[in-house]
């Protein structure tokens, strides 16, 4: 990460944290300026691009700073530290113009992602610096799906090509049209090629047309997927199963914006945009001869990964909501206990054919746990590594955490991601039952 000049204030009466926290932004990428009291903050404020201000300092504290902060130079960034958290403090602070409170002792990692975030330089931040408007066929309910639908949002308006990985049945052809709905393209099609189902003696003919007589059976011109799709994007699913035969004439495709028929000697040029997909290791696919080392590099631009369900398990109820919302049917408790439970390894997919199975079963407006698939209604309700807590038990959840938080090394930030939540939900949980 290049942070270029930006300048942090660190504010705090207590040398060490001073020079700790200043180390942690030095490695980060930022310079700094240590202040060991509301005065010296005052006077760096104006030379500076973002403050760490403590709330508790002798003399002039915090909320005083930043109220006079505020006053002078409205548009610096000002994020709270505080050892002593108290809900009236942070409110004031909020209402006062602070953009976010982080308690002592500071867990680096976040501390940096608030910086980043603050100046704009977080990763995950939308292209334009806008809220992320989520149409109404996506489900985000967690902070590592939330990042991967910011980062396609970054990419969306581009011509980059965008290499979508993950497991069979994620929604990697979601992200694909969550991609194109938000480019410039989206008034043209976009086009899906599942190069995993198709015979390889037909691949060809279906990317690049053919023209009469070129086969045997071709008995009309034919307008490939890439001619067809003109203007708008071509989403190729599986890319992983495209023959090695044909990978050379994609290649030249995406570098050239041109091909040709099969059996035709013009080319023909073709804008389109790519999106491929596959649940393949195609670093492994390259190694073992199976895939082309160059067109895996020129799709490989811009990667994304979705997160499987069983890594985003808030995401599961509101899913199954979702897929029985148009029958006005509604899931059990009972029910929603053995939908968290299970570990979904056909993830999307699996849980929209369940839904399904479930509605044709219903009696009535319920979805019981007899009306789900054979395999979810022997799900252990037990916590998984992973997964947010099943039931209401405090015993379980307490577990869940202990398991993430050994997972992370005791990272809080890590941990709150793994389990699906908040880092200052973690937090709460982790107070509340004395750890």
């Amino acid at each position: 990460m290049t942070i270029g000049s930006s300048c942090i204030a660190v504010v705090d009466d207590e040398r060490p944290q001073r020079d700790l926290l200043a180390a942690a932004l030095r490695s980060a990428g930022y310079a700094t300026v240590l202040c060991a009291d509301g005065l010296e903050a005052i006077e760096a404020a104006p030379h500076c691009n973002l403050m760490l201000l403590d709330v508790r300092m002798p003399g002039m504290n915090g909320l005083e700073v930043l109220d006079r902060v505020k006053t002078e130079w409205p548009s610096l960034p000002v994020i709270l530290l505080t050892a002593y958290i108290d809900v009236r403090d942070a409110v004031a602070a909020i209402k006062a113009g602070a953009l976010d409170y982080l308690e002592k002792p500071v867990d680096i990692d976040e501390l940096v992602a608030a910086v980043d975030d603050a100046l704009g330089y977080s990763d995950l931040a939308p292209q334009s610096g806008a809220r992320l408007d989520i149409p109404a066929y996506l489900v985000v309910e967690s902070a590592a799906m939330r990042g991967v639908l910011e980062q396609a949002a970054r990419v969306a308006d581009s011509d980059v090509t965008v290499l979508i990985l993950g497991e069979s049945g994620v929604g990697k052809e979601v992200i694909a049209r969550f991609i194109h709905d938000r480019s410039s393209r989206r008034s043209m099609p976009m086009l899906r090629v599942d190069c995993g189902t198709l015979p390889e003696n037909l691949v060809e003919s279906e990317l690049f047309g053919h023209n009469k007589g070129a086969f045997t059976g071709a008995e009309a011109q034919h307008r490939g997927q890439f001619e067809i799709a003109d203007g708008g994007t071509v989403f190729l699913d599986e890319i992983g199963d495209l023959p090695l035969s044909i990978q050379p004439k994609f290649l030249n495709v995406l570098e050239t914006g041109l091909f040709r028929r099969v059996g035709g000697d013009s080319e023909i040029r073709t804008d389109i945009r790519v999106i491929a997909a596959t649940n393949r290791d195609l670093e492994e696919d390259v190694r073992e001869g199976r895939f082309r080392e160059d067109l895996y590099y020129r799709l490989n631009v811009f990667p994304l990964k979705v997160p499987p369900l069983r890594e985003r398990p808030d995401a599961i109820l509101p899913l199954a909501d979702q897929f029985l919302k148009k029958r006005k049917l509604r899931l059990a408790p009972a029910t929603e206990r053995l939908l968290r439970a299970y570990d979904w390894p056909g993830n999307v997919r699996e849980l929209r054919n369940a839904m399904e199975r479930a509605a044709i079963l219903a009696h009535g407006s319920l979805i019981l746990p007899t009306d789900l698939p054979p395999q979810l209604q022997k799900a252990p309700l037990t916590a998984r590594p992973g997964s947010v807590l099943v039931g209401d038990m405090d015993e379980i959840q307490r577990r869940a955490i202990l398991e993430a938080l050994a997972k992370t090394n005791g990272n809080k930030t890590r941990a709150a991601a793994l389990l699906g939540i908040s880092r200052r939900n973690l937090i709460y949980k982790l107070r509340d039952y004395g750890m």
